[in-house]
């Protein structure tokens, strides 16, 4: 039969092992959610973009819009106070 010491420091060493093993495996498993977690930033900072511009567009859109409006009335009523 094996020496008692021995076999305590044989569980050791297996457990230690595991031990590393499993450190490894968080440390990737925290590196890919820290990947995903800044792809879902990205993309998450891009529609944010995307949506800002085009409201802005929108917005210009609309303001040329009422500028012809106004213009298109302005010739109207003067039109009605010559006649």
């Amino acid at each position: 039969m094996a020496d008692p010491e021995n076999q305590t420091l044989h569980v050791l060493r297996d457990i230690r092992t595991v031990i590393e093993a499993l450190s490894r495996n968080v440390d990737q498993n925290q590196a890919e959610t820290n990947r995903r977690f800044d792809d879902v930033t990205d993309r998450i900072e891009k529609i944010r973009k995307l949506a800002f511009g085009e409201s802005v567009l929108g917005r210009y859109a609309a303001g040329e819009v009422e500028e012809r409006l106004d213009a298109i009335e302005q010739r109207l009523s003067d039109l009605e106070t010559r006649g």
